[in-house]
């Protein structure tokens, strides 16, 4: 296992904040700037995502803020080389999130070759299947100390999420529900069955819950299920907002925590 994403995990196995941001967005230079104010405000995990222009998992905020930073031009290579001195500022752990497509065109190995130069802890690719990991990119993950993180949803069977157990050596990413980011409900009856089944399994790898945590009612309630909760679209939306971002990413990241 990564040893940043696992350090965490040791010294905290509950009420783990983990946020999502696309990097480009607000504007193609605040990448650094977000993850330093993130780490100051007391996240533990953060997940920078690589904008596409087909988001599949993802609700409308998400897909919009993937626009406007493909529009600011941002790319692989230019996030790369925007994380290419993080570590030397900051140790928080680094999940870079996104889509098969562009890392594919970028090459596979050279991109868990550039994110393990610049310092990223762990991947996740929502649509590069388990069996295609497994058969064609896992040594190379290994190779370069990534941790690749799987989803699951209240629909993945048992025994595959203990196959992906097997294979994941970070976290598990569990989709609250069946539907897109940035849906704001509350975690409803079946999702708390779903959360208990998981449980029960006594996976090796801690979960963490994502898709509709919002605010601080929904981020409480996600921490009861698991070891801590993602949260994207509400703070995607947050920094769009008018005024200062580092104040927004305070003001945002306090009414969660506090």
């Amino acid at each position: 296992m990564n040893n940043r994403i696992k350090r965490l995990f040791e010294q905290k196995q509950k009420g783990l904040l983990s946020v999502y941001f696309t990097a480009g967005y607000p504007n193609l230079n605040d990448t650094e700037t977000i993850i330093l104010e993130l780490e100051k405000n007391g996240v533990d995990l953060i997940e920078v995502g690589m904008p596409f222009s087909d988001p599949l998992a993802d609700g409308p905020t998400i897909q919009q803020s993937s626009t406007v930073a493909l529009q600011n031009g941002m790319t692989i290579a230019k996030l790369f080389e925007q994380l290419q001195h993080i570590r030397q500022k900051t140790q928080i752990p680094l999940v870079l999130m996104g889509y098969l497509n562009p890392v594919m065109q970028y090459g596979v190995e050279r991109f868990c070759q550039k994110a393990a130069e610049v310092g990223i802890d762990g991947i996740i690719l929502p649509d590069l299947p388990l069996r295609e990991y497994v058969e064609e990119y896992k040594p190379l993950f290994e190779k370069y100390n990534l941790s690749k993180v799987f989803l699951i949803t209240p629909q993945t069977p048992e025994a595959r999420i203990r196959e992906i157990d097997s294979h994941t050596n970070g976290f598990i990413y569990m989709v609250s529900s069946a539907s897109t980011t940035g849906k704001t409900l509350g975690l409803e009856e079946q999702s708390q069955a779903y959360f208990q089944r998981v449980a029960s399994m006594k996976l090796q790898n801690p979960g963490v819950i994502g898709f509709g945590i919002h605010d601080k009612e929904t981020f409480a309630s996600a921490c009861n299920h698991a070891s801590g909760a993602i949260i994207g679209s509400a703070f995607v939306k947050a920094i769009g907002q008018e005024g200062s971002l580092e104040q927004n990413i305070k003001t945002f990241i306090q009414s969660i925590k506090n």
